[in-house]
């Protein structure tokens, strides 16, 4: 990857655990779903101009035009949104990732309903604002806002298509207006599939550089390199390429920073990367403990708590279901290091999912299951310490952290069983240590030899604790 792009995915990632990151989305983010972009949605109007689509570079003008020809009837325009976007589609597995990311804030000038329904299909509460009556009311427990500023492909008439629309807007939709320059201020906005060639936006974005001269919040936009198209002359060419190194150029005076990729593939790679990344803050602790041999319970219970409040020292999310033996010492620890820090929340550092035990016998098992599949699925790394159960009078290995840690694998989580602290956690880290490929695949040669020398017995447990955060570093990226 290149390294503006490692280094942009390190800024934003911080904007993202701070709740300050927005997206804006243009047609380009819709297109490889299958909908079509401006000039293929407006092309069957063409032959009722008797123009060239492809000749034409202003298709705000291109729709004003038609519906100047048809006495400002606007229905056969209807029609061509209505046609081209109206029906259902799959998601692309860009906006998968985006669903995955803690960002509150969409905004967007597409009409189609892939952003909300992939956010719904990922459990989100959704506030669509798409027209000026909806910016006065807040859907309850909304987890995102998203901003259709030019309406939504539910109500066609109300499309912003034309020059008359675009003329009208800062009077009949300044409530949009607003909001955007306050996001503007306030967020750090990503900009996917948009060409900037959109006048409310370069409005927007001048009033916020006019009253921020020198003071303007940085945004982030992803452009693939001008590329020669198939029968494209070579001066077109050059004219295009010179172009785009212009706007480049000219996003610097709104504080826009560009980052230019080969292929749009490569966006695909930066979102996975920032979910990896963002979920990777978060580490899964599976534990459990019956027989504490050979160190003895006091022993195991301070490496416990220094371990959670060293985790969280560190900047790391702490997810415990509060395991039988260990859970309530890691949760201790946690606590401790949020009590003596200014200005963290107990939110910021824990995801407590403690196991329930009362009930129906049988269906336990079941309510587990569905336990461990939900507090995993917030964590982006496992660890697995110790692992043993009582059964009768005797100690066994715990069923459950195998089964914590075949979840983990499915989903696909990196899987880091510390062998050192034996039982069950012992068992796993031989299957890893000797089977590398299929159950560390996150982990490079030196992590690999970072997790075999975890597998080696201590009798200081301590001294686990940190090659144990060394190693949770380095697959955050940290190290």
């Amino acid at each position: 990857m290149k390294p503006a792009l490692k280094n942009f995915i390190t800024d934003y990632l911080a904007e993202l655990v701070l709740g300050n990151a927005a997206i804006f989305a243009g047609a380009g983010l819709s297109v490889p779903a299958g909908y079509v972009d401006w000039r293929e949605l407006l092309r069957p109007l063409a032959k009722d101009l008797e123009l060239n689509i492809d000749l034409e570079n202003d298709l705000v003008a291109f729709a004003q035009f038609h519906v100047n020809a048809r006495a400002q009837n606007r229905h056969k325009l209807h029609e061509a949104l209505l046609e081209a976007l109206s029906r259902d589609t799959e998601p692309t597995h860009n906006h998968r990732l985006l669903a995955q990311l803690p960002i509150t804030t969409f905004w967007t000038t597409n009409y189609d309903k892939l952003i909300e329904n992939t956010l719904h299909d990922h459990g989100k509460v959704v506030d669509v604002k798409s027209s000026v009556p909806q910016m006065a009311t807040t859907r309850p427990n909304r987890d995102v806002t998203i901003f259709k500023m030019h309406g939504d492909i539910d109500r066609p008439d109300e499309a912003v298509v034309t020059k008359d629309d675009y003329e009208r807007y800062a009077r009949e939709r300044e409530p949009f207006i607003t909001a955007l320059a306050g996001d503007l201020v306030k967020r750090t906005f990503l900009f996917l599939g948009f060409s900037f060639t959109d006048p409310n936006l370069e409005h927007v974005l001048s009033q916020v550089r006019l009253n921020f001269t020198t003071n303007q919040r940085q945004h982030y936009a992803i452009f693939r390199s001008r590329k020669k198209v198939s029968g494209e002359t070579d001066d077109h060419f050059a004219h295009q390429l010179a172009r785009q190194v212009h706007v480049i150029e000219d996003l610097k005076r709104f504080n826009v920073r560009v980052l230019l990729i080969d292929e749009y593939s490569e966006i695909t790679d930066v979102l996975t990367e920032l979910v990896n990344r963002y979920r990777r803050r978060t580490v899964f602790i599976s534990t459990s403990a019956f027989n504490f041999d050979p160190w003895g319970q006091p022993a195991v219970i301070e490496f416990a708590q220094e371990l959670g409040r060293k985790l969280v020292a560190d900047g790391t999310r702490v997810a415990t279901g509060l395991g039988a033996g260990v859970g309530d010492a890691i949760f201790t620890g946690v606590l401790r290091e949020v009590m003596q820090t200014r200005g963290m929340s107990i939110e910021d550092a824990l995801v407590l999912r403690p196991f329930p035990h009362s009930g129906d016998p049988s269906q336990l098992p079941s309510l587990w299951e569905q336990y461990r599949q939900e507090i995993i699925s917030q964590a982006g790394i496992a660890l697995f310490l110790f692992g043993n159960k009582e059964q009768g009078s005797v100690s066994v290995n715990a069923d459950g952290l195998v089964r914590e840690f075949d979840i983990a694998r499915a989903q696909p989580i990196p899987v880091l069983p510390i062998g050192a602290t034996g039982s069950a956690a012992k068992a796993l880290a031989d299957l890893a240590v000797n089977q590398p490929d299929n159950f560390t695949p996150e982990l490079d040669a030196d992590g690999r030899v970072r997790l075999a020398a975890l597998a080696n017995h201590t009798d200081d447990l301590k001294s686990l604790i940190h090659p144990i955060i060394e190693l949770i570093r380095k697959l955050q990226g940290k190290g």
